[in-house]
Parts: C-alpha cells; structure tokens; sequence
C-alpha cells in the first residue's frame, strides 16, 4: 500500500512540473530569444570596404600639365638616357639625321642632290649659315674619296658635325655659391617649352648625386605653377618656398635664397614666370628678380629653356632673354622624335654659350646632360 501511494505521488508532481513549465514557455512578459548575430556582407564578399582598404590605390595626380608620375628613389644611369636618346634621334624619327645619311646612301652626289642635302638641314632648323659650311666642308672631302666610300663619308659627316656642335665648351652646371653662401640656378624661359618639368628633373638629378636642393616658386603668376613645382618638390624630398598668387616673384626668391643660406643648402633653383618674350613689363620683372637674388649672394647660373621643337621662333626668344640676364646655359627641351635637332647649333651661336641639358621626353628621368658625340653619333645611328 505504501508503494502504491509513493508511485502515484511521483506521477502527481511530475504532471505539476510539466504543466509550470508549459505556462512558462507561454508568458508573453518573457522577451523572445534573440537570433545570432550575423557577420557583415562586406567583411567576406568581394568589392567591400575592408577589402578596399587592404588593397586601395594612392589617389591619382590631379595637378595639371606635365607633372610627372611617382618615381623610383634612384635616377636611371647616364647609359640608359644616351641609349634613349639614340633612338629618338634616329633617322627613322628625324628629318636632320635624315638629310645626313642621304649622303651615305646615294651612289653620287651631283649637284641637284647637294642642293636637296643643302634643303633638308635648313629645313632641320640647322640655319642657312651653318648649313652651307657643312656641305661645303663635306664636298671637299666627299671629293677625294667619293660616296662610294660610306665608311670615309661617315668619318667626314661626323667630324663636320662635332665641328659645328663643339667640343670643347664646358657643359657643367655652376653650382658652388661663394663664401658658404648656395649657388643659385635661375632657370627662365616662356610659357609651354617645359621649365618647370625641366626643374623637377633636375632637382631629381641633383638630389640623387648627393646635393641639398631648395626651390623657389617665383612663378607666381601661372595658378598652377606653384603646385606644380610642390608636387615635383614632394616626390624628390625638395622643400618648396612659395609667396601669394599674384605676389612680388623677386620676394619669393628673395626669401627663399635667405631660407636657403640659413639651412645651409647647396644651392637654389628658382623658377620664373613663363613670361612671353614681347612683354617688355615681365621682362623687366626677371631683371628685377636676378637683381634682388644678387643683394645676397651671386646667381651663379642661368639657364634658358628652348622647346626643341620650335625652331627658328626659339631663337628669337633666347636674342631677347639674352638681353635681360646673362644667359650661361641653353637647356632644350622636347628633344624627340618631335624635334629636329639641327637647333643645337644655331643656339649656341646666338647666345655664345653651350646647350648643356636636354630634355628626350616627358618621363622623370627624361634629362640628361648635352654630350657632343653622343648627339651626333645618334644623328648618324641607322
């Protein structure tokens, strides 16, 4: 009997438990459980921020006109340049190596060949005067030996060439200030011939061979001028010194050659407006600042930059530049397939000082220094 009421009072509280907890389950006061929390879509598909974030690019370059692209800490070697250089100057691309190796290839050369010859390197920028002591010089040599002989026709073209080029100049760039003081590079030139660009190479070059570099932004009535030569300045690690829109440009280098003296840089480039050389205003301006450079330390070179591809128009603007400051030093740039070439010579006459860089190209490392032979050994280059 006592087994009887012990089974049936476990039954009795098992029915009790089992109803408690079905109330319970029940009870609309009691919050539902809350689903798992899920990861989110863009931490595991394709396309999403964090990716993004792993992966992103640097923002591109939104300055203007013919900023370069990011570069490599060190400048590619001379070699490399003359090898590039060689090309573009290649018959293939250039109407002046063209006119020359005319020579080699004809079997004779009557007179009717000498005059297109005469033709070709006048239309190659070389100049009526120089033209005529080339082809005079070769017929008398030609006439020896022939064409027939392309190996002494070759002799002859290259030795009137580097005759007319010149070797003997001194093409280093003057850089060693007096007295501690830095030198300073004034580089002047007109709108589009590539200045500043010239600029952001140089200070590339100069940089890479161990030289402590300050620009001046005197540019300052070009917008763009000024972050354009920031934006050189930032990737060479060049500090930039720059004034107001529109301000004073002889402060602005004035300054920065003062800034220059005190950090003990090597030297400052400066660059100057890309005036037109029939504004006698802007000109006086770039007397002006070269003046108030010399009140503290002496502008020890002045280098005109010339687009190659200009021609006998370049000339006009290096007589009036030439009359301002004392040019010592022609930079042409956009020396490419594009130009003729034949423009080295009659420069150098005008002005009386050498070329001493050229530009090949729009690339960073697209300078390099002028060395005669190379020049007219890649005139002559099939």
């Amino acid at each position: 009997m006592e087994i009887f009421w012990f089974v049936l009072g476990g039954i009795v509280l098992a029915i009790l438990v089992a109803t408690v907890t079905i109330l319970v389950g029940r009870n609309p006061e009691l919050p539902p459980a809350e689903p798992a929390a899920e990861l989110p879509a863009e931490a595991d598909e394709p396309g999403s921020d964090i990716e993004q974030a792993t992966d992103a690019q640097p923002p591109a370059d939104e300055t203007s006109g013919g900023e370069p692209e990011a570069v490599t800490d060190v400048p590619e070697p001379a070699a490399t340049r003359l090898a590039r250089l060689r090309r573009r100057l290649s018959a293939s691309n250039n109407p002046f190596a063209r006119g020359l190796l005319s020579v080699l290839a004809a079997d004779r050369m009557d007179a009717e060949a000498w005059d297109d010859l005469e033709a070709t390197l006048i239309s190659a920028d070389l100049g009526v005067g120089p033209t005529e002591e080339l082809v005079a010089a070769l017929r008398r040599e030609l006439s020896i030996d022939g064409v027939a002989d392309p190996e002494a026709a070759r002799r002859a073209l290259r030795t009137e060439l580097l005759r007319l080029v010149g070797t003997d100049a001194d093409r280093s760039l003057s850089m060693r200030g007096a007295d501690g003081v830095p030198g300073v590079i004034l580089v002047v030139g007109v709108n589009g011939t590539g200045k500043t660009t010239t600029i952001g190479k140089l200070s590339r070059v100069l940089v890479a061979e161990g030289h402590s570099v300050l620009l001046a932004a005197a540019d300052t009535f070009r917008a763009a001028a000024a972050d354009q030569l920031q934006t050189w300045g930032s990737r060479v690690g060049v500090e930039v010194v720059r004034g107001p829109e529109g301000g004073d440009p002889a402060s602005v280098a004035f300054d920065a050659l003062a800034q220059g003296i005190e950090t003990g840089v090597d030297v400052v480039v400066v660059d100057t407006a890309g005036r037109l050389h029939t504004k006698s205003g802007l000109m006086d301006e770039l007397g002006k600042i070269k003046r108030v450079i010399e009140r503290k330390a002496p502008v020890t070179e002045v280098l005109l930059v010339i687009d190659a591809t200009t021609g006998q128009n370049g000339l006009a603007q290096a007589r009036v530049f030439a009359e301002v400051v004392d040019i010592t030093g022609i930079v042409l740039s956009k020396l490419d397939g594009s130009a003729k070439g034949g423009i080295v010579v009659p420069v150098q006459r005008e002005l009386g000082v050498p070329v001493k860089l050229i530009g090949l190209g729009e690339g960073p490392d697209d300078l390099a220094v002028f060395e005669p032979a190379a020049f007219v050994d890649a005139l002559l280059a099939e």
